[in-house]
């Protein structure tokens, strides 16, 4: 018996511890899949120094995961991210395109937040 496709959802609840801080490579990023009910959530955390960001793992170009590597999201100075499909550039702090096919585009959000040096969703 063959499942259907896997539904994806866009939102996770809030307070879901994720990660350590201490285990997030400074700079760094790392993909997660959260399932929720019967559904899907895939996100990326991006950490630069003090500071985590979350953002939901699809480019607003075509919808698609951007990284094809496995936390591949950086590019190699770790300044931007970085779609590896079709080369969209995004600032960390806002998710803002910068360059590619969908300048003037955003990352959607995935609140999170530091508590006592573990990353949880907000």
């Amino acid at each position: 018996m063959s499942e259907g496709p896997r539904t994806r959802v866009f939102e996770t609840p809030a307070g879901v511890a994720l990660c350590t801080l201490d285990s997030l490579a400074d700079p760094g990023a790392r993909n997660f899949v959260l399932q929720i009910d019967e559904a899907f959530f895939h996100g990326f955390l991006v950490r630069t120094g003090e500071s985590v960001r979350g953002y939901v793992d699809r480019c607003p170009h075509q919808g698609l995961p951007l990284a094809q590597k496995l936390d591949g999201y950086l590019t190699p100075d770790a300044r931007l991210i970085s779609c590896s499909w079709h080369g969209a550039l995004f600032r960390i702090e806002d998710g803002a395109c910068v360059g590619g096919p969908c300048t003037g585009a955003r990352l959607t959000p995935w609140p999170v937040t530091v508590e006592n040096g573990v990353v949880r969703t907000a």
